[in-house]
């Protein structure tokens, strides 16, 4: 199995076309997985979707394409893992407003799946946590296990 110690990453940068139909082919699985995490971690920790809870199901799925903002790539001997960011429109663009998923194909030839999007848990100085889902433009685009 592919770790942040076994696989350089590659720096981020805007999505390409080979990124782009990765995107497209796990979109609709994203989406509702996105929904669906949301659903599942509302009912114990609600801090993860917080700052999107607002937003009506629809809305916090409403990205396309379009909205796929930075990708980042890690090539592996059984195929490539692919690290996105990709932006919620519904939310303004200074405040959390993406998600990170990570994908994987084993080339154009195969179909691409959806391995996760990125749930955040951190301990804080004093001993609490923190836990998000929808991240800032200033958060970096990072390995995360699936």
């Amino acid at each position: 199995m592919a770790t942040a110690d076994t696989v350089d990453l590659g720096p981020p940068h805007e999505p390409k076309e080979e990124s782009i139909n990765v995107f497209k082919e796990i979109q609709h699985e994203l989406k509702k997985h996105l929904i669906h995490t949301r659903h599942q971690h509302d009912k114990h920790e609600p801090e993860y979707f917080q700052s999107v809870s607002h937003l009506s199901d629809s809305e916090l799925a409403s990205f396309s394409a379009d909205d796929f903002r930075e990708v980042r790539v890690a090539v592996t001997a059984y195929g490539v893992i692919l690290f996105g960011r990709v932006r919620i429109p519904a939310m303004p663009e200074e405040g959390p407003c993406y998600i990170h998923f990570r994908a994987f194909t084993t080339g154009p030839d195969d179909e691409a799946k959806l391995h996760s999007i990125h749930t955040e848990e951190k301990e804080e100085a004093g001993g609490g946590k923190t836990f998000r889902a929808i991240f800032t433009a200033n958060d970096p685009l990072e390995w995360f296990d699936a």
